[in-house]
């Protein structure tokens, strides 16, 4: 997930994104038509791939948030991410992912985000795109922009609005996806969100789905169970058996599903033992048709070749 929030910035933090829009501004403007459908034979050897309408998919897609510098971690950890994904890093990173067979990155339109990504696309990456986003009358510029295969409706946004008795809104995004031209997604953290709209028949082309129910407090039946914890605010509430119950969901739907937040965000990478087990419980949980979307730091860990290898040793159902 990406948050609404903002990040305050410094001076020096403002100039940066002011040097990133400008970027933006200049490669998009010379931005190529989306790759074909059809993936190279070699990067399709190297991870099991999924559809996403016409599209192949590595079924390990990469996140964002770590390079928008979100940690889930506090403050700190937030700082630290942001100033390692400086633009130059941050397009290095992209080209390490292609390179290892991760073919698509799940991200968010800010003005650095987009200045990396038209810069990836200008030194030739083939990376699909797949956009998190939650207002309907952007849309068609957000495409226009960046050609992703896919627009998202931002989860957070999706759980609140469902709470608030305004799911249409979500639904007019998905119509706004379309009429542009792309795969429309709706992205959630609460599984009921999910149900309602496999039920409702809604023309939606992928889910991404949370393992963590994070959004509990919006919702009147589930907030006591947040405020029932004998804890300290720890900002978001990870309930060990959430994976399971959306899971559950993941698994009766059609759809293909990205599920995102298998690590926990970050919880569960005490070990790579615990990050092999995280991918393998994901990867047995989920339906041949579904991938997994994982946020990577490899400041101090190749997070990128070992999150690759489990998703070929666990991923590998869907391969030939």
């Amino acid at each position: 997930m990406v948050n609404d929030r903002t990040q305050p910035g410094s001076p020096g933090r403002r100039s940066f994104l002011k040097q990133c829009s400008a970027a933006a501004v200049a490669g998009l403007a010379v931005r190529q038509t989306p790759v074909a459908a059809v993936d190279s034979p070699l990067e399709a050897a190297k991870l099991p791939t999924i559809s996403l309408g016409e599209h192949r998919i590595s079924r390990l897609v990469v996140g964002s948030n770590p390079v928008l510098g979100y940690s889930y971690m506090g403050p700190h950890a937030d700082r630290h991410m942001r100033e390692y994904f400086t633009l130059e890093q941050t397009v290095e990173f992209l080209r390490q992912c292609e390179a290892a067979g991760i073919n698509a990155f799940q991200f968010a339109v800010r003005d650095d985000t987009l200045a990396a990504l038209a810069e990836s696309r200008r030194r030739g990456s083939q990376m699909k795109w797949i956009c998190l986003h939650s207002d309907p009358k952007g849309v068609a510029q957000v495409v226009e922009q960046t050609a992703p295969i896919a627009m998202v409706h931002h989860g957070g946004v999706t759980d609140r609005l469902f709470a608030q008795g305004r799911a249409g809104e979500v639904h007019d995004y998905v119509r706004a996806a379309h009429d542009a031209g792309v795969l429309a997604g709706v992205s959630a953290h609460n599984p009921d969100c999910i149900k309602r709209i496999a039920d409702e028949g809604w023309e939606v082309d992928l889910f991404m789905t949370c393992f963590y129910f994070l959004t509990r407090a919006l919702v009147p039946e589930t907030k006591d169970q947040v405020a029932e914890l004998p804890t300290l605010d720890l900002g978001y509430p990870f309930f060990k058996d959430d994976p399971h119950v959306m899971a559950r969901v993941i698994r009766q739907i059609d759809q293909p599903c990205l599920a995102f937040k298998i690590l926990a965000s970050g919880r569960m990478c005490a070990s790579q033992a615990s990050v092999k087990g995280a991918f393998q419980f994901a990867f047995e949980q989920i339906k041949t048709t579904d991938g997994v979307i994982v946020g990577m730091y490899p400041r101090f860990f190749d997070e990128i070749q070992a999150n690759a290898g489990y998703a070929r040793e666990f991923g590998a159902p869907t391969t030939g």
